[in-house]
């Protein structure tokens, strides 16, 4: 059967032409007599604490029912657990979703968003669809954010700065008081996001306590998410710390029954659970000092993580790093000519990163 052309009338929108792709971690893909490991996605090695996956299995029996629009159960849990009132939380579909809220909610065409670059490549992705403009900021020589550099960069078409603190892909965080400087330097009509998709896993004790500082600036917003340190990546939920007025906004832009039943029931429980997950956070940022360790022996000058990965600042040597992995079943996430990250996993895949940048030598 033949497929009708499409009619001259449909035409999308030019934006779509120069919108960069989110590309996402592959699928680890194994040799024979050799274990492959996925540590491109920054993804939690450990499944769902068994309490949370017997939560999980009831919650599924249920999705014949629409879920909660108002997410009201995970709402108040969320609050009590960051000690804030529920009108100050919303909700989403990952924590990239409620950003895609914010900005729909914020930014009209022709506005500007400042963010530091390289940074989460979701970024560009939900300005561009906004019809707004990107204003990248590139990161300083440790691969940290130049938030002076940021505060110059915002005009009077600036609507949102965001602070993506740990840093993804470099893993290094702001400090309180350059964060402190920069929140004195921006207008106080401009939104600041705190994007802490990687908080729990910081012990960098200059970095800031977001939640304090947000209570003391109107203009500031924390994003947070369930998907690294809770370990449920595959079920999508995040949250923004907003104030009052700004959390009405992103419940108003979210897409309705945007956070499921299962995912709704999982997040109360593994908040429930979090002194056990605290536990698994506590081993992954031991591997990754075990890791970081082994690799400055080796001669590597990395930047200080304070993820749940490492950043190869590698260049043009970043493809053949990225070869060297994939040899040794490693799928790891390459940023063009910039650099290498590595997701801390298993013990086993941190060992095998160990081996292949030694077989490598430093750059």
């Amino acid at each position: 059967m033949s497929t009708p052309s499409e009619p001259e009338q449909v035409r999308l929108r030019a934006a779509l032409d120069a919108l960069p792709a989110y590309v996402p971690g592959r699928p680890a893909v194994t040799k024979p007599g050799q274990t492959a490991y996925k540590v491109s996605s920054n993804e939690n090695p450990y499944p769902p604490l068994e309490r949370v996956r017997a939560v999980i299995a009831e919650a599924a029996g249920n999705v014949n029912r629409y879920p909660d629009l108002a997410v009201t159960a995970l709402t108040a849990a969320i609050a009590a657990h960051v000690g804030v009132e529920p009108a100050h939380i919303a909700t989403g579909n990952g924590s990239v979703a409620v950003l895609a809220h914010l900005i729909t909610a914020m930014c009209d065409p022709g506005d500007e968003v400042v963010y530091a670059w390289r940074s989460f490549e979701a970024y560009p992705i939900v300005v561009a669809l906004a019809g707004a403009s990107s204003v990248q900021v590139g990161l300083d020589a440790d691969d940290r954010h130049r938030l002076d550099a940021m505060a110059a960069a915002v005009t009077e078409r600036t609507k949102v700065a965001i602070v993506c603190s740990p840093n993804n892909p470099t893993g290094t965080t702001v400090h309180r008081r350059e964060l402190e400087r920069f929140l004195d330097a921006v207008p106080a009509h401009v939104l600041v996001v705190l994007d802490e998709a990687y908080v729990e896993f910081v012990a960098d004790v200059d970095a800031p306590e977001a939640i304090s500082v947000w209570r003391e600036r109107p203009n500031v917003m924390v994003l947070r998410t369930f998907s690294k340190a809770y370990g449920l990546a595959g079920l999508r939920v995040g949250y923004a710390v907003a104030h009052e007025r700004m959390a009405r906004a992103l419940r108003s832009t979210a897409t309705p029954f945007g956070v499921s039943s299962v995912a709704q029931a999982a997040g109360i429980a593994s908040l429930a659970a979090f002194d056990e997950l605290q536990e698994r956070v506590e081993a992954l940022v031991a591997e990754r000092a075990r890791v970081a360790m082994a690799l400055e022996e080796q001669g590597w000058k990395l930047p200080v993580s304070q993820a749940n990965f490492v950043w190869f600042p590698l260049g043009v040597d970043s493809s053949d790093f990225n070869r060297a992995c994939q040899e040794a079943g490693l799928v790891v996430r390459q940023y063009g000519d910039d650099g290498v990250r590595v997701t801390i996993a298993e013990v086993e895949a941190n060992d095998r990163l160990i081996e292949v940048a030694q077989a490598f030598g430093p750059r």
